[in-house]
């Protein structure tokens, strides 16, 4: 059956899940209640908001929510060439042989990349706060970097 093989599930694309189910509560939380402040807040009275201020208050909630829709889109996409990572900011390509290691623990929050280039990369997909599903995600990205990284014979 195609799409289910260990292959398959090798190759699945990383994702924090805690972060996701935070960003994604507090994004509901702001969509219904920006509106909501912006509605209740006074209208006569010299403590008055007017228009323009709640329209601001509307943009300062939607800039929220793109923020932490971002923040519970991280994630890193293996494919047979290469990762891409997304980031909180960034989204990188990286091909398979311009990783030589992956660190995780020893305190960092996050998945780390050592490059061919001597850079490193954080890979927010796969964070500290997942607890042992993230050292599970840790282990099959590097077993995916040793797979696709050529041995001395084969080349």
């Amino acid at each position: 059956m195609p799409g289910h093989g260990p292959r398959d599930s090798l190759h699945a694309p990383f994702r924090p899940r805690l972060a996701r189910a935070v960003s994604g509560s507090f994004a509901a939380a702001v969509v219904v209640l920006t509106p909501v402040l912006a509605i209740a807040l006074p209208t006569d009275g010299s403590g008055a908001f007017a228009l323009p201020d709640r329209l601001g208050i509307l943009l300062v909630g939607a800039a929220i929510v793109v923020f932490l829709w971002r923040q519970a889109s991280v994630a890193a996409f293996p494919d047979d060439d290469g990762l891409t990572v997304r980031n909180l900011v960034f989204t990188r390509r990286l091909a398979w042989a311009e990783i030589v290691s992956v660190r995780f623990g020893s305190g960092r929050p996050w998945v780390q990349l050592d490059l061919a280039d001597g850079d490193t990369l954080a890979v927010m997909g796969v964070q500290e706060s997942d607890g042992a599903r993230a050292v599970e995600e840790s282990r099959r990205l590097a077993t995916l970097v040793a797979l696709h990284t050529p041995l001395d014979h084969d080349s």
